[in-house]
């Protein structure tokens, strides 16, 4: 695991959407919008249990996330890393925060019967971004 540049780590802790890659059973790639935190050295992605991100990282724990500033589009990183957990443990407090910091509720709004969040928890070990 790589300790992210001050300027990438203010990226995931602003209010910017980012794009997740994960591979699909025959390898390709799946890609998908996400809300995004940094806690502690890691990159923090909230889903519902069975979804498709969620069942391929599970299979398959890389991935890659690209993220760009909403101010700026040019100030922008990739980062490529490995879910090292996957936990139903404060998912459902995490998403009612992510839904805080993108939409400014108190809770995320389009929860559905039955549906059990889990957190992803991405160590990075690659990052590009453009220079200062």
């Amino acid at each position: 695991m790589i300790k992210l540049p001050d300027k990438v780590i203010r990226l995931f802790e602003g209010k910017n959407f980012a794009n997740i890659a994960t591979l699909m059973p025959d390898g390709s790639p799946q890609v998908t919008t996400v809300w995004v935190d940094y806690k502690e050295g890691y990159i923090l992605v909230n889903t519902a249990e069975g979804r498709v991100k969620d069942r391929n990282v599970r299979r398959d724990p890389r991935v890659a996330i690209s993220i760009e500033s909403a101010e700026n589009p040019y100030i922008r990183a990739s980062v490529m890393g490995k879910v090292v957990e996957v936990t139903h443990d404060g998912a459902e407090d995490h998403i009612d925060a992510l839904a805080m910091k993108y939409m400014g509720k108190e809770r995320y709004p389009w929860r559905a019967p039955g549906e059990r969040r889990v957190i992803m928890k991405i160590a990075p070990n690659r990052v590009y971004t453009n220079p200062d």
